[in-house]
């Protein structure tokens, strides 16, 4: 595997469909958007090549010391051969320095795809990812905040949000149940 980056265009079908394939129509960002939005300072969306094989793409935003991952797929054909921990290794190299923050839908037992999700929490947790006891409801979906290479500070995770979206990103924050 020698994955190489390029940044995502509109005209991107393959990342497109990879976009698509992953994510609920209810928590997807319009394409476009997502487009549009890499084009600014702290923003990027990176599309991910085997060759010319399309396996997957990451969408995020760094300011100051964080880097929020807010998409990151595989497409469904290549998922479990090691492109999602290269992708996340590319991030990471790239900001050695920053705190990396991912939010993911919560293992709860009653979730109709809880394998889905206990698969997914276990692929960020071998990957250096970590429960912060904090979640968070994006698009109006709960999810569990996980953080790598650094300590989760709720105040900093905020004022993140609010700086990258020009102040129109003020989710609730919370502590899990269970979790002092």
């Amino acid at each position: 595997m020698r994955l190489c980056v390029k940044s995502v265009q509109l005209r991107d079908r393959n990342i497109r469909r990879i976009y698509f394939d992953a994510f609920p129509k209810k928590e997807r960002m319009p394409f476009f958007l997502m487009v549009l939005m890499s084009k600014l300072w702290n923003t990027q969306f990176w599309g991910f090549y085997d060759g010319d094989t399309p396996c997957g793409f990451a969408y995020f935003a760094v300011h100051r010391n964080l880097l929020f991952l807010m998409f990151l797929a595989v497409d469904n054909n290549l998922r479990s051969k090691g492109y999602g921990s290269a992708i996340l290794a590319k991030i990471r190299d790239t900001y050695p320095d920053k705190k990396l923050i991912v939010s993911i839908e919560p293992c709860e037992d009653t979730a109709p795809d809880i394998e889905v999700r206990k698969r997914r929490k276990a692929f960020y947790q071998r990957n250096g990812y970590s429960e912060t006891g904090y979640q968070i409801k994006l698009s109006g979906v709960v999810q569990d905040v996980l953080i790598a290479n650094g300590e989760f500070r709720k105040c900093e995770f905020r004022l993140f949000l609010a700086l990258y979206s020009c102040g129109t990103l003020w989710p609730r924050i919370w502590r899990k149940e269970g979790c002092l």
